[in-house]
């Protein structure tokens, strides 16, 4: 750990340079809450923007960790950079993960051009890690031209990767459940693109015309900022561990890359991700603060109260508000 800002500002610096231990030690940096990570973001960020974001997300079972390693080799092909940043699941009891993405991605380590980092969700909601955003940031200002994140695999709540993607890949797989999943909302209704992994399995072409049918139905499947009605989302067919239609899976999200930026939905996108962001942060940093304000002692109270039914949630909530406003008056 960092032990003076002259350090700090060196392993800043050493980034930017491309050096690949300076990448892993900010993102731990990031990972602990480290009260210097955001004075790097804040040193880092105007190196960023430039990367193209491209968001994995599925059921658990349909091979999203295969799939990345397959992109990130037909990427590399085509001459540019990758970040991987893979979220694994947390034990509840020591917060702790298998980080089984990286066991799953072992034969990338040896691409230089690769940079692979897997992170805990550490119980956050939605696929993601609440460091995210801020580690792909890292590896967009280290000069990673194309970042895959792949979520936790939690399920059709899985919704949260809108907010760090350009590029939203829903993977489905055939003989997880009946056809009628693909027509119930939340994870579908963020695509940009649908795969259908294991297509070498029986049912695969089932999936594939159930998720067509869904588009040609028009129920709506874009996301909200997206009101062009010029992007399909392509059905596409893969097995990823034979890397078979890998390619055309990312022409694909190459295609979306384009459409975004000539029909300006990309900067679209982008403000509203940091919209959301700095929302989340505002309410994040005004709950410390209010917390602080009011006590433990009054929040344990007020607690109690609720317990023994003396006081609803929401009038217990109205009052604490009404506290900090009479104290902040005063």
């Amino acid at each position: 750990m960092l032990c003076n800002q002259a350090l700090f500002m060196e392993l800043v610096e050493q980034l930017l340079q491309g050096d690949r231990r300076a990448a892993a030690r900010l993102i731990t940096l990031i990972e602990n809450g480290d009260g210097q990570a955001r004075q790097a973001i804040g040193e880092l960020f105007p190196h960023t923007g430039r990367a193209h974001v491209v968001g994995i997300t599925g059921s658990p079972g349909t091979g999203k960790s295969t799939l990345v390693a397959a992109l990130a080799k037909e990427t590399r092909s085509r001459g540019r950079t990758v970040g991987i940043i893979s979220i694994d699941p947390t034990s509840p009891f020591t917060g702790g993960a298998l980080l089984g993405d990286r066991i799953r991605m072992q034969d990338l380590t040896g691409d230089r051009g690769i940079f692979m980092r897997s992170m805990a969700s550490r119980g956050n909601l939605g696929g993601l890690s609440a460091a995210t955003a801020d580690a792909i940031r890292v590896l967009d200002a280290f000069g990673k031209e194309t970042i895959f994140v792949e979520t936790v695999g939690a399920g059709q709540a899985e919704v949260d990767i809108v907010r760090a993607a350009h590029t939203t890949v829903v993977v489905e797989a055939p003989g997880l459940g009946d056809d009628i999943q693909a027509f119930k909302a939340g994870i579908l209704e963020i695509a940009d693109v649908f795969v259908v992994n294991k297509a070498d399995r029986e049912g695969a072409d089932r999936t594939a015309k159930a998720l067509t049918a869904m588009l040609d139905l028009g129920i709506p499947v874009r996301r909200r900022d997206d009101r062009s009605n010029t992007w399909r989302p392509p059905v596409l067919k893969t097995v990823a561990t034979d890397e078979a239609g890998i390619a055309p899976l990312a022409d694909a999200i190459d295609r979306h890359a384009v459409y975004l930026n000539q029909s300006g939905q990309f900067a679209a996108r982008e403000r509203e991700q940091i919209g959301d962001e700095l929302r989340r942060l505002l309410a994040r940093a005004l709950l410390e603060q209010h917390l602080l304000q009011v006590g433990e002692a009054e929040y344990a109270h007020t607690i109690e109260e609720i317990a023994q039914r003396k006081l609803d949630p929401h009038a217990a909530a109205q009052r604490l508000v009404h506290a900090l406003r009479t104290e902040a008056t005063s």
